[in-house]
């Protein structure tokens, strides 16, 4: 294909392409083109090189060795470019640019969403999206820049710096302990309808903390979800118990709707993190979102350790 080729988004197609796994129908969607247009450029790219980087088959998309020594390189081109419009940028002082931020769903909803309109106000020359899904997506895949973790990190590729801490609590409605009772020590759990969080790294095997130490006890119930949401609604209309982040509570604790309970055996507080790709620099509006949620989350009882006081709670009775 001969004439003008724009190297530099030709080359960022094309990484794209492989870090989706050959899906040019998603990388399409993301970049808000279309299919045959991305296709059309990686294929430009390769007339223009001389060389074939793609394998094209009905069932799969893979890299040629050419390909993958060209992937390599092109990556390291990306970055020196992006390096040094960053550069520019910290000379003007000024965040730019979409900035695509990975949260949980109810994280998302109750304390991150309320808070952009604030970080637009402070760096108007940067646009937020935000991509709300419990699962533990890849990045780099879903072009995420920055994301929200709660929870012990695993993934090794990733960086992380820790940005707050949520307190777990056990809860029930109060319709649902004034029908079944009310447990006084984790063990009792065994006979209650329990609602499981299926996110949860340690499955139906609750992890409490007690006066003489840890204590594990497996659980039961009749309904999960894998959204925070979903076991949200349940406890408060009464399915159960749950050990859950006290921020999805404030509210329904504070006028009594639910009811902390176990108290003197609180489950492992979590971390939260921002965590973004290893591979890529840090951009400045990467840098400003993460600065700016240390700080809004310092200053939130709820999102610092702390939790709820007993005051505000309200009592086990």
């Amino acid at each position: 294909m001969d004439g003008y080729v724009d190297l530099l988004l030709a080359m960022k197609l094309f990484t794209r392409v492989v870090d989706a796994g050959g899906g040019f129908s998603e990388i399409a969607r993301q970049t808000g083109s279309t299919q045959p247009t991305v296709s059309r450029t990686v294929a430009a790219l390769e007339d223009h090189l001389g060389v074939r980087l793609l394998n094209r088959s009905s069932r799969a998309v893979t890299l040629t060795d050419d390909g993958r020594q060209f992937y390599e390189l092109a990556n390291r081109a990306l970055e020196a470019a992006a390096e040094a419009e960053r550069s520019v940028g910290r000379r003007r002082g000024t965040a730019t640019g979409l900035l695509r931020l990975g949260t949980p769903v109810a994280f998302g909803r109750l304390h991150v969403a309320p808070r952009i309109p604030v970080f637009l106000a402070r760096f108007p020359d940067v646009e937020v999206e935000l991509v709300m899904t419990d699962a533990f997506v890849d990045l780099v895949g879903e072009g995420i820049d920055l994301a929200i973790r709660i929870g012990d990190l695993v993934d090794p590729t990733l960086i992380a710096r820790l940005i707050g801490t949520t307190r777990r609590v056990t809860v029930a409605s109060s319709t649902y302990l004034e029908r079944r009772g009310t447990p006084i020590v984790p063990t009792e759990l065994c006979t209650h309808d329990c609602v499981i969080y299926t996110r949860l790294a340690t499955g139906n095997r609750w992890h409490f903390g007690g006066p003489e130490g840890p204590i594990q006890v497996d659980v039961r119930g009749r309904f999960r979800a894998d959204n925070s949401e979903a076991v949200r609604e349940a406890v408060i209309h009464g399915a159960g118990i749950a050990v859950i982040p006290v921020w999805l509570f404030t509210e329904e604790i504070q006028t009594g709707r639910v009811r902390i309970i176990l108290k003197e055996f609180e489950p492992t507080q979590l971390p939260i993190n921002a965590v973004y790709p290893s591979r890529r620099q840090l951009s400045a509006k990467v840098r400003e979102m993460i600065d700016f949620l240390v700080g809004e989350f310092e200053a939130s009882p709820l999102l610092s350790g702390i939790g709820m006081s007993d005051s505000d709670a309200g009592r086990d009775h």
